[in-house]
């Protein structure tokens, strides 16, 4: 047990030993966790103060972008508040500025209408005394017996600018400038230039002068007063005068049709003189009592000089154009023996005998026109009136005495037959007697639309041959016309009518025994110049011619009793 004790003894002391030992360790081993939980604290607070110092880096940063940022808005502040009233005194003085153009806009709104009003005031006595000038320059017109003339000048049309081969650019395009213009309602300018030369204005007065952009209802409105006067006992001529290709033919007749020249409503904006006369004509008639009033028309043209009926028909009713000639009556009045008068109640079945007369009208083209007229037509209506009573132009106020003038006078008017024709009649060969009472006379007045053929430069037409004998009659025809003219204005002893079958045919017209319009027709491209010049002539001539006072046409015509 001794031996056991001290056994166990000297275990206890090694174990005390190990026990000892393993304490150091562990001590060690707590100092060295101590040092690591130092350190680990230490490295802790050396991190927690680098953040630390960043954010109070970060914080003062901020705060000094605070302050700029603060600084500037007071900058900002101060300098919106500084513009603000900049702005504000800007517009205080923009609507002090608006307020005085408001005053200023209203006193020139104030004058402007005054100005306006007194401008129309103006413009209401001009007009005024325009048509009292009108007035009385027509009265001396009609005191005078002085020849209306009116012109009327078309637009530039393709055709003009059309030139030769060998002709140049420049030329062709200096020929194809506009040199006739309308001054105002009553000249025409005209630029007259030569090469090396300066240009030289001419203006041309006359009654009326239209320009390119009038319509032929404005031409046909200073036509119509004409008519009144044929119903009041006048015998009026209507002519158209120019050269080839100037527009007579559109502004007498309208467009050329390939059809029928029939009245139609949606044409009726382009229709010239005649078929808008006829019209108007019968119009008027329309407005007189019934069966007081009837109308024959003849339709002739003067050809190389020779006359030629286009109403006359052959046994088998075929119209074909007969020779007629003109003679002078005993009463030194022109008249055509044998022509064809158609009675026309209306004035379709009057454009209806018109077209039958143009189908047989002469034309042939040129280089200056494609469907050139080679003959003068001559349409004339004879109104004869029936008056009742002493006093020419009496109106019938009870419908009884309308009546019975009416049964008086019916079986006297040429009537249509039964196959729907026109009866013909004649002054020379069957004239028409009138039965009637004692207190009834009948007065025939004339209305003569004339279509004259153009002018022609040869050299510019470049016809040959037929055309070219025909170009000679037709300029020998115009130059009677104005020797005739001028024979009347100088009041001559002679007056050569008959030195040309147009001059002859128109005698009772041209001589004072009609109220004549010349319509003077003009191209206004340089190309035409030298034939526009001489048509203002001719027009300017013509207004110089004094016929005297125009008579009207009373007497009765004999008549035999029941």
């Amino acid at each position: 047990k001794e031996e056991r004790i001290v056994v166990l003894e000297t275990e206890n002391a090694a174990l005390h030993l190990k026990l000892a030992e393993y304490q150091g360790l562990a001590g060690r081993s707590t100092n060295e966790v101590l040092q690591l939980y130092a350190a680990h604290g230490q490295q802790l607070k050396l991190q927690r103060s680098s953040v630390v110092t960043q954010l109070h880096g970060a914080i003062k940063r901020l705060k000094q972008d605070l302050k700029s940022l603060h600084s500037f808005a007071l900058e900002l502040s101060k300098e919106f508040r500084r513009q603000s009233k900049t702005c504000l005194y800007q517009v205080v003085a923009a609507v002090q500025g608006i307020q005085l153009q408001n005053e200023a806009m209203q006193m020139f709104q104030i004058k402007a209408f005054d100005l306006e009003q007194s401008l129309q005031e103006v413009t209401e006595r001009y007009e005024k005394e325009k048509e009292k000038r009108r007035a009385l320059h027509n009265s001396l017109v009609e005191l005078r017996g002085n020849i209306r003339v009116h012109c009327r000048i078309r637009p530039l049309l393709p055709f003009d600018d059309a030139a030769g081969h060998s002709m140049s650019q420049d030329r062709q395009r200096n020929l194809s400038e506009k040199v006739a213009y309308a001054a105002d309602d009553e000249t025409v300018l005209v630029k007259c230039s030569r090469p090396g030369h300066a240009s030289i204005n001419k203006t041309f007065q006359f009654e009326r002068v239209y320009n390119d952009l009038e319509s032929q209802d404005a031409v046909f409105a200073d036509v119509a007063p004409l008519l009144t006067s044929l119903l009041d006992g006048y015998n009026v001529c209507i002519m158209a005068y120019g050269q080839t290709g100037s527009g007579k033919t559109y502004t007498m007749l309208g467009p050329q049709l390939e059809g029928n020249f029939t009245f139609s409503i949606e044409e009726e904006s382009e229709l010239g003189i005649i078929p808008r006369a006829t019209q108007e004509v019968f119009r008027l008639i329309s407005e007189k009592p019934p069966g007081s009033y009837w109308v024959e028309v003849s339709v002739v043209e003067v050809y190389n000089n020779e006359i030629f009926d286009l109403l006359a028909k052959d046994s088998y009713g075929k119209v074909f154009g007969v020779k007629r000639d003109v003679v002078t009556t005993r009463e030194g009045k022109s008249d055509v023996p044998l022509l064809t008068h158609e009675t026309v109640e209306n004035a379709s079945e009057f454009l209806h005998l018109v077209n039958r007369g143009l189908q047989l009208r002469v034309r042939h083209p040129t280089l200056v026109h494609a469907h050139s007229s080679r003959s003068h037509l001559v349409v004339t209506l004879t109104i004869t009136t029936v008056v009742f009573g002493d006093n020419f132009g009496t109106l019938w106020e009870d419908e009884q005495t309308s009546q019975r003038l009416n049964k008086e006078v019916s079986s006297t008017f040429p009537q249509k037959t039964r196959d729907n024709k026109s009866t013909s009649s004649s002054r020379a060969s069957s004239p028409v007697q009138l039965e009637a009472t004692e207190k009834m006379k009948q007065v025939k007045t004339r209305l003569q639309l004339v279509d004259l053929a153009g002018s022609e430069c040869v050299g510019m037409s470049g016809v040959t041959g037929a055309a070219l004998r025909e170009t000679s009659f037709i300029n020998r025809s115009l130059s009677a016309l104005a020797d005739v003219l001028g024979a009347i204005a100088e009041q001559r002893a002679h007056v050569p009518y008959r030195n040309s079958k147009l001059t002859h045919l128109l005698q009772d017209s041209v001589g004072g025994d009609a109220k004549l319009l010349v319509m003077l027709c003009i191209s206004p491209g340089q190309k035409y110049l030298t034939e526009s010049m001489q048509s203002l002539g001719f027009g300017t001539r013509a207004r110089q011619v004094q016929r005297g006072q125009v008579r009207k046409k009373n007497l009765p015509v004999l008549s035999k009793g029941k």
